[in-house]
């Protein structure tokens, strides 16, 4: 591996660049000079001024490829929540780019499947699969979502300080029906040569442990870790998150 390469941090539904703060200052602090640490803003989270509705995998995949034309050599993704799907279809795009996907509770589903339909696989036998669903707000329905700074403690943020979790909250924005409803087309010559880790947060409320598990299952030959925390070890505990990281990056 180069002495610094490029890491791309992508982000899940609601949520911008700002989820990696705390992460970023824990990598540079444990494997200073190693990456070069490229947390993004999806297009219609608000941080461009497009519109929520304008998400969809197609912007994110422009959005994405304009950032690693400006890059040399391989990169690493990682990848929280929904912005697993995003990341499965950049690598499909550019294996020949792409060192490893690190997927944090992340989405990592085979060819053509949507996370919904992991969803119905569970709800029958097991009601929390919904996680946050229920408690969306619908201020354009079926088109854009909003989280209640309450929900977003209760299912995304319930290990984390008061304090920090208040503010980070308030800092979830609409979300893009399209932007969130993804699936990807996947090939074994182009997405399956590509290393894979999945990190599972085992007190997950949102993308549950169960339903992480299924999905491991489903799209199998990750390397599979864990972290006892919920939907957010990046946000929560990014030393904990690194400790399971680091070792297998630097394997590969």
């Amino acid at each position: 591996m180069s002495a610094s390469e490029p890491m791309i941090l992508i982000h899940g539904a609601w949520q911008g660049s700002w989820v990696w703060d705390g992460f970023i200052a824990a990598l540079e602090q444990r494997a200073p000079g190693r990456y070069i640490p490229i947390p993004v803003d999806l297009p219609g989270n608000g941080a461009d001024g497009a519109p929520p509705e304008s998400a969809s995998m197609e912007s994110y995949l422009a959005y994405l490829d304009a950032i690693i034309s400006r890059l040399t050599g391989p990169f690493t993704l990682v990848a929280h929540s929904g912005g697993g799907v995003v990341a499965s279809a950049l690598a499909e795009r550019h294996p020949e780019r792409v060192r490893c996907i690190v997927y944090i509770a992340a989405m990592m589903l085979p060819s053509g499947m949507g996370f919904g339909e992991v969803v119905q696989r569970l709800l029958p036998q097991d009601p929390t699969a919904s996680g946050i669903t229920p408690w969306l707000l619908w201020p354009v329905e079926k088109e854009i979502s909003v989280v209640p700074p309450e929900a977003a403690i209760a299912f995304f943020l319930q290990d984390y300080v008061p304090g920090p979790a208040v503010i980070a909250s308030r800092r979830f924005t609409p979300q893009g029906e399209q932007g969130r409803a993804l699936t990807a087309q996947l090939t074994p010559e182009r997405y399956g040569t590509i290393p894979r880790l999945y990190v599972q947060a085992t007190q997950d409320r949102s993308v549950t442990f169960a339903l992480q598990k299924l999905m491991c299952e489903l799209a199998p030959g990750a390397v599979i870790r864990s972290v006892d925390t919920g939907h957010a070890p990046h946000v929560v505990a990014p030393d904990i998150l690194l400790d399971v990281m680091l070792p297998w990056l630097n394997k590969i």
